[in-house]
């Protein structure tokens, strides 16, 4: 598994993933109308530095993404999210890109704290952010409004020194 940035030639992929009405609603996001509003989207952002988004790679086979957006570079943190296409969901994609993300995060981007949302019913998910490390900060009672009706949301953070690992 790798983790390279995301290109124009990803956008098909992309577009199947984020026109799921299911998928879009972990995020707590309507699915995209269109293709054509994906590209203009990409096009838009290509160069925001506020934004990192990673294409997860194995085999040459596309897995998911992993974004790491709202990039604070005063407060050194940044929200990571990601989304493991639902045929390799349950094969370590999730924790395995996960890591990576947040690794880039503190090496490359030098953030102090990645953070993230979590619907507090995605069970598998709080789990899975839990075994990297992530601590839960606190509830967002109704906080996102997603498949017509509001959801707590979970809002869970790491730090630098939380994801180091001792060195052998």
């Amino acid at each position: 598994m790798k983790l390279r940035p995301l290109e124009k030639r990803d956008l098909p992929y992309i577009y199947e993933q984020e026109n799921s009405r299911r998928v879009m609603a972990l995020w707590f996001e309507e699915p995209y109308s269109s293709f054509d509003e994906l590209q203009i989207l990409y096009d838009r952002h290509i160069l925001d530095q506020t934004e990192r988004r990673f294409v997860i790679e194995d085999n040459e086979s596309f897995i998911g993404v992993v974004e790491l957006m709202d990039i604070d570079t005063l407060h050194r943190h940044t929200e990571i999210q990601i989304i493991i296409h639902s045929k390799y969901q349950g094969h370590g994609y999730a924790q395995s890109a996960m890591k990576a993300g947040i690794e880039y995060a503190f090496t490359v981007l030098n953030m102090h704290k990645v953070y993230l949302y979590v619907d507090v019913k995605n069970a598998a998910a709080v789990h899975i952010y839990k075994k990297i490390g992530f601590i839960a900060e606190g509830t967002l009672r109704q906080h996102f409004f997603a498949e017509g009706r509001y959801h707590d949301s979970l809002m869970m953070g790491i730090f630098k020194s939380e994801f180091e690992k001792p060195t052998k």
